[in-house]
């Protein structure tokens, strides 16, 4: 399994790249092929922390993989975008053996509208936080206050915290900082001391800043780091006494007098080596003077500009350098982690066993995945309808599925180039097919016979696009049918119940949804279809909820729901559920199932323990049956519309092949989902 973290920040200028150097070195030490990742970028055309981390830690990863969507994006469609981070995020899992995942740089939103949109995206990615706080220009209590502001609203999206980092405390404030941060209670924390060489600007970045022309000095002079700034404003002496090693020096253009000074300096040993040279003002320097300059053979970095020194100065008195600009700075970021970070625990951390977050938009990305794997045949009876043709040629496009239509070919084919849709990859199937038509009605005539049906009235139903397609299905000419978009429930599943019936030992259809919550998706179950089931067919609906939320990557714990927990209860309704328990565990013993339970002992550890102490289910159930359908339907419409869950069905279950019901008032993406959605039960 891919090993992941995101590394993320609540404000600019944190240092998310030294602790993500940090994590790339430890895994590359593990030996392990690692990728970077950025969700959220500026630019899809550069960005600073992939390319750097790229070239300084030798990834074998283009570019452009590193990259999911930009602010744009993100404004335009904030749902796409996400989607097209999991997906992006999904490719890289199948490739490599771990990914840092490094948060976005509060280049385009507020603070916390940023920090809680990364707490959702790395809830969607299922990565584990290592959350970085900047202590730079804060007291050791607003550095606590910043990182439980990040730690809440993380925790507030269900992410998993490894740790906490701290960056840039002044050194006289480390065990101040320290002592704050131990009500954090069993958190990991690292604090890195404020270092000027980190944040110091090359002598590039300073003459751009300016605007300046470069008139000496190489291109590795250039990418000298610039310490602090000076100006001069005093005679030779007393100004070389002010001078520091890899200071940048703002100088009159006409001060001539000091030039060659300044310059001998440099050549001269136990002397302050500057790091460049501004010459300001717009004067041209004296040809005696520029000789000067170019028989000392010394490679300085010098640029000139017009502007005078106080505006200079104060243009770069802000300017900071990125960490790993240069070699140097890699170097010295290599040395900080070893020191002050205890990399090797966050590694421990970062292995140790975590429950997956799964949310909507990871729980499509799975299912589609899935499908892909193994793609089968649907047929979707209602060409005539847009949003069928329309999800159609998205699931061809994402080769998601195969895909049949009913109809007459040169009319879909027609209708669908009117709305500019591709569906040239559709297999178009005609109702008046004397071929299909005779196979389907003689096979419909010999499983009906006991009902009287014949083969003229099997040609007759045939007209009925439900009937021809579940025909198909039945005969193996598709795997699966998708319907319901223009056509009643009754009317999408009476074939099914006629023709496919149900599978061995089962005797009754059911109808689930999934409930796609924050943090997981869960089952609930029967809520479309069997209004008062009996003990045999309410453990008929568990086994079949058990089996699919099993195909759907969902480990099946089977809560059996009644108004009472265990033997706090009696009455009919409670003896019931008792029953249907007993035959679930008589039927199917691999099935861990438990019952009679409360919904809240069903959901909550607590409460599950304290009602149902040592149950396998209780507090931990993924499949929540309902005794019957006003309880059912009722429960997930409520859970639906008011704690924001994305209700995802009904998914049919306990037919023999695979058929399922839209609603009718269905939009393209539900229809895309739910092909994939029976595809995938059609590959079981």
């Amino acid at each position: 399994m891919t090993k992941t973290v995101y590394i993320t920040a609540a404000e600019p200028q944190s240092g998310k790249s030294i602790v993500a150097l940090g994590v790339v070195d430890a895994w590359i030490a593990e030996g392990l092929n690692v990728a970077v990742f950025r969700p959220v970028v500026s630019s899809r055309d550069y960005d600073k922390i992939t390319s750097n981390l790229l070239k300084q830690c030798k990834l074998k990863q283009r570019f452009d993989e590193t990259l999911g969507c930009t602010y744009e994006e993100i404004a335009d469609d904030p749902e796409s975008a996400i989607a097209a981070m999991i997906a992006k995020m999904g490719a890289l899992r199948q490739r490599y053996d771990a990914i840092v995942v490094i948060g976005s740089d509060f280049a385009d939103v507020s603070d916390p509208i940023e920090v809680s949109f990364n707490a959702r995206v790395a809830a969607n990615l299922d990565t584990p936080v290592l959350a970085v706080v900047n202590a730079a220009g804060k007291s050791p209590s607003q550095v606590n206050r910043s990182a439980h502001y990040s730690i809440n609203e993380y925790v507030s999206h269900h992410n998993h915290i490894v740790g906490v980092v701290v960056s840039r405390a002044q050194t006289a404030d480390v065990e101040h900082v320290r002592q704050a941060m131990e009500n954090l209670g069993e958190r990991l924390i690292s604090i890195i001391p404020e270092d000027t060489l980190l944040s110091a600007p090359t002598v590039k970045m300073q003459f751009d800043r300016l605007g300046a022309t470069v008139t000496q000095g190489s291109d590795q002079a250039l990418l000298r780091e610039s310490m602090a700034v000076k100006v001069s404003g005093m005679t030779l002496p007393n100004l070389l006494n002010h001078l520091e090693d890899e200071d940048t020096l703002i100088m009159a253009s006409d001060r001539v007098d000091l030039l060659p000074g300044v310059l001998l300096s440099q050549t001269s040993a136990g002397t302050p080596r500057l790091a460049g040279i501004v010459l300001v003002g717009g004067y041209k320097i004296p040809k005696p003077v520029r000789d000067i300059i170019d028989g000392l053979d010394l490679d300085l970095a010098i640029a000139t500009t017009p502007l005078d020194s106080y505006t200079c100065a104060s243009m770069l008195s802000g300017v900071e350098g990125f960490a790993m600009a240069t070699p140097r700075k890699v170097e010295e970021i290599r040395r900080t982690i070893d020191t002050h970070v205890d990399m090797a625990e966050i590694m421990r951390r970062l292995d140790a066993p975590r429950r997956s977050l799964r949310t909507q938009h990871r729980f499509e990305y799975d299912i589609m995945e899935q499908a892909r794997r193994d793609t089968r045949r649907i047929v979707l009876p209602e060409s005539e309808d847009p949003r069928i043709l329309a999800a159609a040629a998205i699931v061809l496009e994402r080769e998601v599925a195969d895909i049949t239509l009913l109809g007459e070919a040169a009319e879909v084919r027609a209708y669908a180039a009117q709305l500019g849709l591709d569906i040239t990859k559709a297999n178009i199937a005609s109702l008046h097919d004397e071929r299909l038509l005779e196979k389907y009605a003689k096979s419909m005539a010999e499983v009906r016979a006991d009902k009287g049906v014949t083969v003229e009235i099997a040609r007759e139903k045939l007209t009925d696009p439900s009937y021809f397609a579940t025909m198909m299905v039945y005969l193996g000419d598709a795997d699966g049918m998708v319907s319901g978009a223009t056509h009643t429930t009754a009317n999408t599943i009476r074939p099914a119940f006629e023709i496919i019936k149900t599978k061995p030992g089962i005797k009754v259809v059911s109808g689930s949804y999934f409930m796609c919550m924050a943090d997981q998706v869960l089952m609930f179950a029967d809520c479309a279809v069997n209004p008062n089931p009996n003990a045999e067919q309410l453990a008929d609906i568990a086994i079949g909820s058990a089996d699919t939320a099993a195909a759907f990557g969902i480990e099946p714990r089977v809560a059996m729901l009644s108004y009472s927990t265990g033997a706090s209860g009696i009455g009919p309704d409670v003896d019931l559920v008792c029953e249907a328990t007993t035959i679930v565990r008589t039927r199917r013993p691999d099935i861990v199932v438990d019952g009679p339970l409360q919904f809240d002992a069903a959901i909550d550890p607590e409460v599950g323990e304290f009602k149902m102490p040592g149950s396998p289910v209780a507090g931990r159930a993924t499949v929540f049956v309902f005794p019957d359908l006003q309880s059912g339907n009722s429960c997930y419409k409520a859970v639906q519309r008011t704690a924001g869950a994305v209700a995802v069905g009904p998914i049919l279950q306990g037919l023999r092949q695979t058929v399922t019901d839209l609603s009718r008032g269905a939009l393209v993406d539900d229809i895309v989902s739910t092909i994939a959605i029976t595809a995938v039960q059609a590959q079981d």
